[in-house]
Parts: C-alpha cells; sequence; structure tokens
C-alpha cells in the first residue's frame, strides 16, 4: 500500500472544475514532484490532501485511513505536514516561537526540545538567528523557517508548495539541497514545484498536470529527456 494515495479526486471553485478526477500515489521515502504551468491546479491539490478545501468526489488515503472528511489540524497529529506557497512564517515573533508553534500537535516538551536541536543541526542558519524576530529574515531564511517548522511536527511526510518562488538562484539551490536532505533524514516529500529542472533534478517520480488533468508521468530523470516536458517546462 502507498503512504499517500489519491483516487478520482475532483475539487470544484463553484462552477469551475479545477481538479478533473485524477489518480496518483506516494510511496514512503519517495520524493514525488507535481509539475505544470500556473493554474494547473497543483496548489490546490496540496490543500485538497490537507483538508483546506474540500473535494468534490474522491478519495485521500494516508496510511490506509481517508482524509477527506478530517480536519486539518487532525491531518497534522496523523503525520503529514504541509510548507505553504509564500512561507506564511509568524511574521511578528522570533524564530524560536515560529518553531515552537510547529509543534503545535505534540505534548512532551523534551521531545520538542530534542525537535528544535535537531532542526538547529540542519540547518545552523536558524541557531544563529534564533532571537530574530521572523519578518526580519530574507526571503530565503524564511522559506528554511517554513521548512524547519514543518518538521517540529515529526511529520513521516511534507507537502512543499513552491519553495523556491521569488528566491535569489543562490537561495534556490540551498533550498533544494535542503529539501534532498530532509528526503534522506526519512521523510516522504510531495513537491509541488514551478522550477520544472530543480523539482526534477531530486525527485524519483514526477507527475505533470495541465488544467487539472495529469497528463505525463513516470521516473523524473526519464521526464527530463521528454521532449514535450523539454519544450514546454524546461526551456529547452
Amino acid at each position: 500500500m502507498s503512504m499517500l494515495e489519491i483516487k478520482g479526486l475532483q475539487v470544484n471553485y463553484g462552477m469551475i472544475r479545477a481538479i478533473k478526477g485524477i489518480d496518483f500515489h506516494v510511496d514512503e521515502g519517495e520524493v514525488i514532484a507535481l509539475i505544470g504551468a500556473n493554474g494547473a491546479g497543483k496548489t490546490t491539490i496540496l490543500h485538497t490532501i490537507t483538508g483546506l478545501v474540500p473535494a468534490k468526489a474522491g478519495s485521500i488515503l494516508f496510511e490506509g485511513t481517508e482524509l477527506t472528511k478530517v480536519q486539518p489540524h487532525k491531518i497534522v497529529a496523523m503525520g503529514m505536514a504541509h510548507v505553504p506557497e509564500g512561507r506564511r512564517i509568524f511574521q511578528e515573533l522570533s524564530v524560536f516561537d515560529n518553531l515552537r508553534l510547529g509543534a503545535f500537535t505534540r505534548k512532551d516538551k523534551a521531545e520538542i526540545a530534542a525537535s528544535i536541536e535537531m532542526v538547529y543541526q540542519h540547518f545552523p542558519r536558524l541557531l544563529e538567528r534564533k532571537n530574530q524576530i521572523a519578518g526580519t529574515l530574507s526571503g530565503g531564511e524564511q522559506q528554511i523557517l517554513a521548512m524547519g517548522r514543518a518538521l517540529m511536527s515529526k511529520p513521516r511526510i511534507i507537502l512543499m508548495d513552491e519553495p523556491s518562488m521569488g528566491l535569489s538562484p543562490l537561495y534556490v539551490s540551498e533550498i533544494f539541497n535542503i529539501i534532498a536532505e530532509i528526503s534522506k533524514m526519512g521523510t516522504t516529500v510531495l513537491l509541488v514545484e514551478q522550477n520544472a529542472k530543480k523539482a526534477l533534478s531530486i525527485a524519483d517520480r514526477a507527475y505533470v498536470l495541465e488544467t487539472g488533468n495529469i497528463v505525463l508521468e513516470g521516473d523524473a530523470k526519464e521526464l527530463m529527456q521528454n521532449d514535450d516536458v523539454k519544450k514546454a517546462y524546461l526551456g529547452e
């Protein structure tokens, strides 16, 4: 059984059919990329999986449990974290306080403290900035903080939405190195990303989305060589 299994998923915004009955799966330990143009429905899929947008039809199974009627905070407690587009950190709070809030579903103070140390170990920049107000961080540092905050819930899978958006090329490379590092730590990753070349370079498999439909799927390295993908998404 796959860790995450989507079957026949449909999502509507009013009269608009945003997602038109898609199937895909994510196996434990994989990095899966969802690529496609703006408006293809990538963010809607993540929002529906994490309970922020209701499904019109279909099934979302996480480790065998149906999620379509589960509240978002309960989905987090089940082991799924979401790094949203635009980072959505708590701007007025310190880096440390943002990390603490990432552990809102957990109770054991010693374990929470150990998780904060783990995040600092993997992302030393957050340790350097732990008392800094999060809104004064650079865009790249805010993205690293959003990822660190997601890890504080001890997720088995992290959904990441456009982590490289608006960042300088230097930070884009760093962010993708961090995603690869998170995967090596044993966390499964479902990645939505406009930078298709970078996403495919670290993914195991990928799905290509066009106007609410999955039109291509397969091994990420093979998709990088696909002429249609090259032309539409890789600028080749």
